[in-house]
């Protein structure tokens, strides 16, 4: 069995920048910071962040683009991916992002109740993380759509 799932709770670092694809397909980029905060052996405090680039395809991409604005506290869900090129200098570069598959806008000033965006076009209210009960779906997988 394998898994490949990343959450994260953060700010979001800079505007989502929109595109669309030769094939129709709207696709956003943004960054969000993630702190850790801990106190070291002497008992001082320590902080480091985190900075994760996000991409959302389609729909999702739609919603990021016209909703997230720099500063934004976002929940983001969605899967890891690693892509590599060449630079004009010939040197291989890599990139990790987490492509989106499901967001939850935190700072919702309007009322106490956050709205959840996923990839598969649904709009769904959601209460307050701290509220929300925990729901573990097991998806079944037919042998016959594994690749190898």
């Amino acid at each position: 069995m394998n898994l490949n799932k990343a959450m994260i709770i953060g700010n979001v670092v800079r505007d989502p920048e929109i595109r669309t694809t030769p094939g129709g397909q709207n696709v956003t980029s943004f960054s969000v910071a993630t702190n850790m905060v801990w106190k070291d052996a002497q008992g001082e405090k320590q902080e480091k962040v985190e900075f994760h680039n996000v991409v959302a395809w389609r729909r999702l991409a739609e919603i990021t683009g016209q909703y997230l604005k720099k500063g934004s506290k976002v929940y983001i869900e969605g899967r890891l991916q690693t892509r590599n090129w060449d630079d004009p200098n010939g040197i291989k570069k890599y990139r990790t992002e987490i492509i989106a598959g499901n967001m939850i806008m935190l700072d919702n000033k309007t009322n106490n109740n956050k709205e959840e965006y996923s990839d598969n076009n649904s709009q769904v209210k959601e209460e307050p993380l701290k509220e929300k009960q925990e729901e573990i779906e097991i998806e079944k997988v037919n042998v016959e759509d594994i690749p190898f």
